[in-house]
């Protein structure tokens, strides 16, 4: 692959990154905000973890993303077995019986450009340490060589987020975090037909996607970010009194990555082919928790900011928005209100399912404030919950 960059424009590169996004979302429903997130993360030159319970895409949707974009790409499932060998190359036996240690690196990690680990928080310390210099410093030292990585993003995967201290370091290095979980139920119809097109042009080994840009390009705007994106005073102050209000609440966020979290929102910009950052760029704070339990609060602060500025562009769509069907969603509610107000008698877990369904329905309702239909659902599902909760289930 050739390294000069070759002449392109923003805009150019733009709409061709959004071509590339599209065709991740035309496989992965419910996925727009993370899609989004692997493509600015590459557009800044930096790392993302996806944590979720098993089955929600997170290794297939890496997989799909690194099928458009023209890069060496190198994935691998560790485990806590796994050997430094595996991912960073063999020792050169031949060099070694002359005296010299040193790793056959070709087609291996450190010469890859976008790179994905599968269970992340399972490598051994070896592997990790390996991994932090070579993450931080885009350097990779193997006996008395050291080399410099080509590595545009690394992207991993977990079912969990790590508890033991020893994994903190590592874990600081990914500067997004997102939460993978499975889809609302009435996405369920969507799911099954997205799902069985993937499997079958799996099963028939099919090239899903096609090549958007290179990683040539993606060096090149790293290189010159400063002369392609704006931040006014204005968007600066709401920053700060963001990163102090998160800050105020208990969840660290230093100095380091808020200065790497300016990258990611030009990245978005630069991804709609704006010269300029705005306040809906500010969802990537959305993915900058420490816990499962700070996910929540950083919605509360992030949330009112963001459906301010939406207020004020109605013309704009909202970032990360799954397109919602509101046939699907009546289609839902017809079945939740027949099995709530059916003769079967529902055990508790049964019933508390069908309620978070419920509310999951009134939330994509409420974002469809244009809708006259959706907004008159809404308070149908408020009487049904009325009704639910007055009855002596609940007395």
């Amino acid at each position: 692959m050739s390294t000069t960059p070759a002449t392109f424009s923003i805009s150019d590169l733009a709409r061709r990154l959004q071509d590339g996004a599209r065709q991740l979302e035309q496989q992965f429903l419910g996925k727009e905000e993370i899609i989004r997130l692997l493509f600015i993360s590459a557009l800044a030159g930096e790392h993302m973890v996806m944590v979720g319970p098993p089955g929600t895409a997170k290794s297939a949707i890496v997989r799909a993303f690194a099928q458009v974009i023209d890069a060496r790409f190198f994935d691998y499932l560790l485990t806590r077995f796994t050997e430094p060998n595996e991912i960073f190359g063999p020792v050169d036996i031949q060099a070694f019986r002359q005296g010299t240690y040193r790793r056959r690196i070709e087609k291996m990690l450190p010469e890859a450009e976008v790179v994905f680990l599968d269970e992340i928080f399972k490598a051994n310390s070896a592997i990790l340490n390996s991994l932090l210099t070579l993450v931080n410093a885009r350097r990779f030292t193997h006996g008395t060589n050291t080399v410099r990585v080509p590595l545009i993003s690394l992207f991993a995967a977990s079912n969990e987020v790590p508890t033991d201290e020893a994994l903190s370091a590592i874990f600081d290095r990914f500067l997004l975090r997102v939460r993978c979980d499975y889809l609302d139920s009435y996405h369920f119809r969507g799911l099954l037909q997205k799902g069985i097109q993937l499997e079958v042009q799996q099963m028939a080994d099919q090239q899903v996607g096609r090549k958007v840009a290179t990683a040539a390009e993606l060096l090149s705007v790293q290189r010159e970010f400063g002369q392609h994106v704006k931040m006014s005073e204005e968007f600066l102050t709401t920053f700060k009194g963001m990163v102090f209000q998160i800050r105020s609440e208990g969840i660290g966020l230093s100095d380091r990555r808020v200065v790497k979290l300016l990258k990611l929102f030009a990245s978005s910009a630069l991804f709609d082919g704006r010269d300029h950052v705005t306040d809906a760029d500010l969802f990537i704070l959305r993915h900058v928790w420490n816990t499962p339990e700070q996910e929540e609060i950083l919605q509360e602060i992030v949330g009112p900011v963001l459906d301010r500025w939406y207020e004020s562009h109605p013309d704009h769509g909202r970032i990360g928005a799954t397109p919602t069907s509101l046939q699907d969603l009546l289609e839902e509610l017809r079945v939740i209100r027949e099995t709530l107000t059916g003769s079967q008698v529902l055990s508790d877990m049964q019933l508390f399912s069908q309620l978070r369904n419920l509310g999951d329905i009134k939330a994509a309702l409420l974002r469809m404030q244009d809708s006259p239909t959706a907004q008159r659902m809404v308070g149908e599902v408020d009487k049904l919950l009325e009704t639910m909760f007055a009855s002596s289930r609940f007395a």
